[in-house]
Order: structure tokens, then C-alpha cells, then sequence
């Protein structure tokens, strides 16, 4: 374990030495920690509140989205304030590299988990009973087991991380958060924090509950992020969909692509492979040891693409994650508001892209239909799917709605597809009549039939196949009389009724049934306005270049984009370093500078350690770690 740099220990010191008189000496204290030990001049949005509070011995909640700065908020009090800060965090895989790059900063950091031998076990609890520690990493799980150890330890403050892993209807749920509740049982006088990216109204209440968090203050941040762009692409064909936005947007790039299944992880991922990317695989059905491994290679390494269920992900503190791809539709808005925000955690441009279509839906609704849980249970699961299909359909803003689901008000953001190449909407009110009057009459006129997408689509168009005669199909009176709109057309209206729950899907065959709410559309009651479907499905990067969406202007680092050619020479140089030190110390590249530091050195060119110091990203450790080797390869060759 990394020894404290001098400057910071003797900074670190003063939480063991100083009283808290005055809420502004706290703040000063914290403030003095940001620069020294974190390389920041200034807090963001309401970390200065959150951290004042806890310092100050104080619960807080707190909802800020991805990349927002949430670990600062407990990171910060805990050097502040006297003794050891417990990090309750759900994933054992990520701990290491969380307190790797705490260590960077001369943080005294450790975790225990069930990794670890039993000597590495009894030296992290040696060093934390003689108080050697500023922060300790736990699994939820290991809580219990590891209650007595704390109990003689000097607790600064416990941290709930993914806090939204309590709520039992959630998109993560893990039952071992339901025994944090003991946290405020056993140490009352400790202060607490909670975070999340992700909570509805509901969720946040449910945290508050569930971890008895009554007397907590919560705090929540804007849930946008302006630097993330949100696309949904009709899907046509979706890994060659998806190879245009690698090839076209994020060549090089680091990015995720979620599918639904193992089966297709392993496909795709071996598909980009055989395409020249550099791709990976990762489900809850490998062998530990290979999930952690491509784990570590994505973490460590540049422009690799991991392909993954959404077994991966939770945690992952990779800031250059350039794109987010989903291959299939996402349960709920929570969900996918969680898996996109890995991308831009850094602040620059980046991509969140979903490729949409009418199976995605049928699939979706059938997975309810057929799924454990009783009554109350799935309809929580349709609503949730229910906001999803929405965000997809809409014809307005994408940022608008998603912000709005999370009770966030916004205009448009002039960054989303609809922003940019609004969609044309239609009254598809006849159409829908003369669908649903075809699935009416099949169960009246034919003894209860009921049959998929297909086989509709084949009798409005007037199409004379096998099985379009074996059924006498065209001898319904709706058979032809949908000529006007070709197959793609038809499948919208299909999925645009399956979204707003006029149809449903009935059986393991994905039948289509009406609903209550076909009736008033039937009587004319109820008007319809749908997408209009572009002719042909766009490729997933739409109707615009890579510099028009991103803004950025191709190829290398986003956060070289706006270097001059001098710079940029300077920042690949800094680039090579990080790569090799990262290498030599077996961590991530981003944890011993970020992109953006780089980029920022690479600007100023600092001649002496103290330019280097003003930086943002440098603080007191690094600088003496680091700061000859910066300087040599900043220096003109």
C-alpha cells in the first residue's frame, strides 16, 4: 500500500488535530483537501453543501448523475473529518481500481473482500484498528461479517454507493442492501450519505425508508448530460448498424454495446472481432476469472469495445467511454439512463445510441406476460417499459422526456435526434382502424384466430401466400385494403400501437390481441398521431457526419480536439508516458491523468512544478510522483 505523500499527510493530519469550531473552517478544511489532495480549485453544483453537511456529522441522499462528482462527496469528509470512512459498494471486481486511484493521490485506501488471503485480510484489519486508514471499501454483503471489526474501529462516516440497489422493483436490486439498515442501528451517531445516478421520486423514497434516512437531506443534482447526444435508430440490421457508428463516429474509441442475451454477446462480440474491432465479451455466464480479465483489459487499455449484458457496468469509472450502444430495447428508462451515462463521464462529446424495432417490443411485452412475480409486480415492470417505449416514440425532444421521467423540467436541447433531424409525424388513426378491425375479425369470423406481425401485415397489403390461402385469409373483407403503406410502414404502426398499449402480446407465439384501449380508436373516438417511418431505416449514425453530431474532428482524444497541431503533439507524447506507467503500476491509464489533464498540460506547457500544480487533475501527490516525467516530456525536442 502507497505510502501518504508528505504534503498531503501533513495536510491529512489536520482532521486529527483540529477542531470543527465553525461550519466555514469545515468548508475551508475541505476546500484545502480538494487542491491538495484532488488537484481541484472548486466544488460543483452542491458539493460544497452535501460535503459541509457531513463533515459536520449530518446524513445526506444524494442523486447526482454520472460523472457528476459523487465519490468527492464522501471522499472529501472522510479526510476531513476523524477516523475511518466505510464505502458500502456493491461490486468486489471494481474495488481495486477505486482504491487504486485513491492511492494515486496519497489516500490511505484499502477494501476487504473475499479475494483476498487471509494474510492480506488480517494485514487491511491491523491497519485499520491502528487507524492507518482514510477509507475501507466493503461489499454490502461483508457488512455483517465485518460489523464486530468495525465496532472497534473509529468510524469518520459510512457511504452507501448505487443506493438505488435497495429499491425491490428497481433495475438493480440487490437484496443484501436491505440489511444496511443496521448501519443506523449499530452506529447512530455516524454520519451517513447515500448516492445514486439513478432514482425516480419513488426510488428516492424508497432509499430514505429502507436505510432509515428520515432525517437525511437530500440533494439532487440535474440528471442531464448535455455532452451525451441520445439517438434511436429503426432497426434493420443492427450489427452492421453498429459497425457504421464504430467505423463512421468512434473509430478507436472506447465504448460499451449492451445486448439482451449471452447468446448474442458472444455473437456480436466475436462478429467486431472478425470486422477488425477490438472487442470483448462479458455475461454472468463466463468463468469469473474471464469476466475480470476482459474487465481489466477494457479499464486499462485504449479503444476497446466491451460487449456485455447488463451484468456489466455498475461502477465502472472510465472516463473516456466515448459511445454507448444498446442492440436491444432496455427494460426501463432507469436502466438505460444508467448504462448510457458511462459514457462522457470526462464531460466530452459522446454517443448514446439504441437500435429500436417491432420485435424489440413484442419481446419485451411477452418477457412480462411470462415472467416470475405476481400482479403488482409486472404492472410496476409495464410501467416501467411503458416509459421506455414512450421515450423511443416520441417525436419531441429525447432530453425533454428523459429529464421530465425523473421529474426535471428542460427545453430542447438541439443535441438528440429529434433535435436535429426532427421526425415527421402522421395521422395514423385509419390505419390503426383498419389493423385492429383485421385482429377483431380474425377472433370473431375465424373461432378465436390470432396471429403474429407477419401474417397481418401479408392480409392488409393483399399479399397471396401459403399460408395466407391455407387460412382463407384472403376472404376477409380488410384483406388488401392497406395498399397504401408498404411493409416498413405497417410494422410501425404495429409497434407504435404495441408502445401505446392499444395491442398486446399474447402467448409463447407473440400473437396480437386488442386491448381495452382499441375501442375507442375503432369508434373514432380516439385519434392516433405516429412516426413517420423513413423509407429507408437510417444507419446508425442517421443523416449526419461524426464532426456534425459530435462535434468533434476525428480520430485521437476527444479532449485533443481543440489543441493546435503543436499540442497535440505534446499531449500524444504525454499519452505514450501515462501508457507506460500505467503499464509498470498495473492501473488504468485514467488513473494516473485523466485525458482532459493531459490535454490541459499539453495546452500550458509547464516549465515548473509549480505551473504544473495549477492544473486541474495534479494534485500534491501526483505532482511528486510525477511531476520530472511530465516536465521532460512536456520540454521541446
Amino acid at each position: 500500500m502507497s505510502v501518504v505523500a508528505p504534503r498531503v499527510a501533513s495536510m491529512v493530519a489536520t482532521h486529527e488535530t483540529e477542531a470543527p469550531a465553525r461550519s466555514g473552517t469545515l468548508l475551508e478544511r475541505a476546500q484545502r483537501v480538494l487542491r491538495e489532495v484532488f488537484g481541484y480549485d472548486d466544488f460543483r453544483g452542491d458539493q460544497a453543501q452535501i460535503i459541509e453537511r457531513l463533515c459536520a456529522g449530518d446524513d445526506a441522499v444524494v442523486l447526482m448523475p454520472t460523472g457528476g462528482g459523487k465519490s468527492l462527496c464522501y471522499q472529501v469528509p472522510a479526510l476531513v473529518r476523524e477516523g475511518t470512512g466505510v464505502v458500502i459498494s456493491p461490486l468486489i471486481a471494481l474495488m481495486h481500481d477505486q482504491v487504486g486511484a485513491l492511492e494515486q493521490l496519497g489516500v490511505r485506501a484499502a477494501f476487504l473482500n473475499s479475494t483476498q488471503s487471509i494474510d492480506e485480510r488480517r494485514d487491511v484489519e491491523r491497519q485499520l484498528l491502528a487507524g492507518e486508514l482514510d477509507l475501507i471499501y466493503l461489499a454490502p454483503e461483508r457488512l455483517p461479517v465485518a460489523a464486530d471489526l468495525l465496532s472497534r474501529t473509529n468510524i469518520s462516516l459510512f457511504a452507501i454507493d448505487e443506493a438505488h440497489c435497495v429499491a425491490q422493483w428497481g433495475h438493480d436490486f440487490r437484496p443484501d442492501y436491505l440489511n444496511l439498515s443496521m448501519i443506523a442501528e449499530r452506529w447512530p451517531g455516524v454520519p451517513r450519505i447515500a448516492l445514486t445516478a439513478t432514482a425516480t421520486s419513488e426510488t428516492r423514497q424508497e432509499i430514505v425508508d429502507r436505510l432509515v434516512l428520515g432525517d437525511a437531506k437530500v440533494f439532487v443534482a440535474s440528471f442531464d448530460r448535455p455532452n451525451i447526444q441520445y439517438r434511436v435508430s429503426p432497426k434493420a440490421t443492427p450489427k452492421a448498424q453498429l459497425l457504421r457508428l464504430i467505423h463512421e463516429e468512434h473509430a478507436g474509441d472506447a465504448g460499451v454495446v449492451y445486448c439482451l442475451s449471452r447468446k448474442s454477446v458472444e455473437n456480436v462480440s466475436e462478429w467486431l472481432r472478425g470486422q477488425g474491432v477490438n472487442a470483448l465479451g462479458y455475461h454472468a455466464g463466463m468463468p469469473a476469472e474471464t469476466r475480470a480479465r476482459h474487465q481489466a483489459k477494457f479499464l486499462r487499455e485504449d479503444g476497446v469495445v466491451m460487449v456485455a449484458t447488463i451484468a456489466f457496468g455498475m461502477g465502472i469509472d472510465k472516463p473516456d467511454v466515448r459511445f454507448v450502444a444498446h442492440l436491444d430495447l432496455p427494460k426501463s428508462i432507469e436502466g438505460y439512463y444508467q448504462e448510457t451515462g458511462r459514457a462522457g463521464r470526462d464531460g466530452l462529446p459522446s454517443t448514446a445510441w439504441l437500435a429500436y424495432g417491432l420485435n424489440d417490443v413484442v419481446q419485451q411485452r411477452r418477457m412480462i406476460a411470462e415472467g416470475e412475480g405476481d400482479a403488482q409486480r409486472k404492472r410496476a415492470q409495464s410501467q416501467h417499459l411503458d416509459a421506455m417505449l414512450a421515450l423511443c416514440e416520441t417525436v419531441t425532444c429525447r432530453r425533454v422526456q428523459l429529464l421530465a421521467y425523473f421529474g426535471q423540467l428542460s427545453e430542447p436541447c438541439g443535441n438528440c435526434d429529434t433535435c436535429i433531424s426532427p421526425p415527421d409525424s402522421w395521422d395514423g388513426t385509419i390505419a390503426a382502424q383498419k389493423l385492429l378491425s383485421t385482429v377483431l375479425r380474425l377472433d370473431r369470423e375465424r373461432n378465436g384466430q390470432a396471429f403474429g406481425a407477419g401474417q397481418l401485415i401479408d392480409i392488409l397489403t393483399g399479399k397471396t401466400t401459403e399460408k395466407i390461402t391455407q387460412w382463407k385469409h384472403d376472404e376477409l373483407s380488410t384483406f388488401g385494403i392497406g395498399k397504401d403503406l408498404g411493409d416498413t410502414e405497417w410494422r410501425g404502426v404495429i409497434r407504435q400501437l404495441l408502445a401505446a398499449g392499444v395491442l398486446a402480446v399474447r402467448g409463447e407465439y407473440g400473437v396480437l390481441a386488442l386491448t381495452s384501449e382499441a375501442a375507442p380508436v375503432l369508434r373514432g373516438e380516439r385519434q392516433l398521431m405516429f412516426r413517420k417511418e423513413p423509407p429507408k431505416p437510417a444507419g446508425s449514425s442517421g443523416r449526419r457526419s461524426r464532426g456534425e453530431y459530435s462535434g468533434r474532428s476525428g480520430g485521437g482524444s476527444a479532449a485533443a480536439a481543440a489543441l493546435t497541431e503543436s499540442q497535440r503533439e505534446v499531449f500524444e507524447r504525454l499519452r505514450a508516458w501515462r501508457a507506460e506507467t500505467a503499464k509498470e503500476q498495473g492501473v488504468p491509464a485514467y488513473i494516473v491523468f485523466t485525458d482532459a489533464t493531459l490535454a490541459a498540460i499539453a495546452e500550458v506547457k509547464p516549465r515548473q512544478h509549480a505551473q504544473l500544480a495549477a492544473i486541474s487533475g495534479v494534485g500534491a501527490a501526483k505532482l511528486e510522483r510525477y511531476a520530472d516525467d511530465v516536465l521532460d516530456a512536456v520540454a521541446d525536442q
